[in-house]
Order: C-alpha cells, then structure tokens, then sequence
C-alpha cells in the first residue's frame, strides 16, 4: 500500500517536473522573440514571473546585447532599469553593451549605462573608440564628461582621436583636440593621429590636426619666450638686441607641417566598428 502512494506522488512529481520544463522552454523562447521584435509588453510580463533577465541564447548572448544589436531600443531600455540586470556583459569579439550602444549613437541609452555601473573604461577597445570610429559627437563629449580617458589605447595603442581621424567625423576630431587629446602620441605601428588622417584620405581631419599642431607649436614657443631670466644672472647685450629686431616674415600664408611618414600597415577598426564607416564630407575647419 505504502509502495503504491509513493508510486502516485512520485508520477505527480514527474508530470510537475514535466509541465515546468515545458513552460519554461515557452518562455525561453518567448522571451528571445520577444526581445528581437521589441516587444516589451511580452518582456515585461515574463520579467514578471521570473524569468531571468541574464539568461543567454544558444549564441551566449543575453537580451539587452541583442535588443542593442537589433536594435530593440524599448527592451533595451526596460531590460537595463530592471533589478539584477548585469549591464556590463560581452560578446565573443570582448565587446560590451555600451560600446555598441556608443557606435549606434544612442544617446539616452548610453546614458542610462552609465549610470547602471556599466563600464567607461573597459580594458582594450573602449566605448569612446567606437563613438570616436563612428562620428557619435554628442556620446563622445557624455562619455568624456563622465571620465572616460581620452588618450584610452586600444590592444595595437591606437586611441579614440586615431580612429575619428580615419573613420569618423571632422566634428568627432575637433571635440577631441579641444577636449585635449594627444596630438604627438604614436602607436605599435608608429602612427600619429595626423598619419591615420593621411592613410584615410581624410582632410578635413587632416587640415583639423595640423591646425592643431601648429597651435601647440605656437603655445610652447610662447611660453618658452616668455620665460624670464633667473634672478643675477645678465642679460647678454647681443641678445636683448636681438629681440628688438623684426621676425622675418614667411611668404607662405599657412605654415608648414612636416609630411606624415608613410606606413605600409593599414590599421584596423574594432570588430562592430567596420560596419559603421561614414564617409568624408567638407566641413569648415576655422576654430
């Protein structure tokens, strides 16, 4: 008799068991449909019974990446404010959320991130490389605002200003020349960003740089000028004399920029970034 109730509780165990994996296969894929069409109402409501928001599909990719990628920017939007969301996930090219919501320019998106501990300065290739490669002016300046390391290297030392210069805009390079970019620092393959400017056929960022070049140039003779002599020590008299004398004047009405070095090693852009390539349009260069 005991042997038989225990044969019934166990059948009913079984059929639980049965109707829960069932249920949850629905959902499972339910919820990736969901996400891939925007569907928030449907996201919502698993969320409710549940369903776990980090839960990855067959491609180890969670729904906010995918909603991103879509883009399902209302999933997206509701899957980053809910509780337990890891915002700082990776795809298998080491790519986060926000770095591809930086390249596609989401603004409101990117902002909410952020402010959900995602991570600014990701190791490698960076969320303000992928805004600098894609021209994203208004990502550029937020992520700066929020700390974001302008000079950041990517895994060949190539930084944010080296990609706008090749990829993205002469907007994206003039707010960060004016954000205080390095103008002089090289790469592994020993290129400037005024050399990617080149390589890229380029000039309006071209023109950008070395405007900024000169400038720098002008600063530091600037300051080295107006450097007063140490106290005692005589001025000698050739030389007050010679500070007197007009400076000979170039014919030339734009100075001259060293030519760029030609590198036979074309750098390349970050995994998603290659897709998002705008091209070069005539912008005013004046300051």
């Amino acid at each position: 008799m005991q042997y038989i109730q225990f044969l019934k509780k166990f059948i009913v165990f079984i059929g639980l068991l049965a109707i829960g994996l069932i249920s949850s296969a629905g959902s499972y894929e339910d919820f990736f449909k969901a996400v891939q069409f925007d569907d928030v109402k449907t996201v919502q409501t698993l969320l409710q019974r549940g369903f776990d928001p980090n839960t990855v599909n067959p491609a180890g990719m969670t729904g906010l990446m995918i909603a991103v990628r879509e883009p399902s920017l209302k999933v997206a939007q509701l899957l980053v404010g809910w509780p337990k969301v890891k915002t700082e996930v990776r795809n298998d090219k080491d790519e986060s959320v926000l770095m591809l919501a930086a390249l596609k320019g989401y603004l409101p998106l990117v902002k909410q991130l952020v402010e959900h501990d995602a991570d600014v300065n990701k190791p490698g290739w960076t969320p303000l490389h992928y805004a600098a490669s894609a021209g994203q002016v208004a990502v550029i300046e937020f992520l700066l605002e929020n700390s974001a390391y302008i000079d950041a290297e990517s895994p060949n030392g190539s930084t944010p200003l080296m990609m706008a210069a090749m990829y993205g805009s002469p907007e994206a390079v003039k707010v960060l020349i004016q954000a205080g970019a390095d103008l002089d620092v090289k790469n592994q393959l020993g290129m400037t960003a005024l050399d990617f400017a080149v390589r890229g056929n380029r000039q309006n960022a071209k023109e950008l740089i070395e405007t900024g070049l000169q400038r720098q140039a002008a600063r530091a003779a600037k300051a080295q000028t107006a450097e007063p002599a140490p106290i005692g020590v005589a001025v000698p008299a050739a030389a007050l004399e010679a500070t007197t004398q007009a400076a000979p004047v170039s014919t030339s009405s734009t100075p001259k920029v060293p030519a760029a070095v030609p590198v036979p090693v074309v750098p390349v852009l970050p995994p998603a970034a290659a897709a998002s390539v705008p091209a070069s349009k005539p912008f005013k260069t004046g300051w």
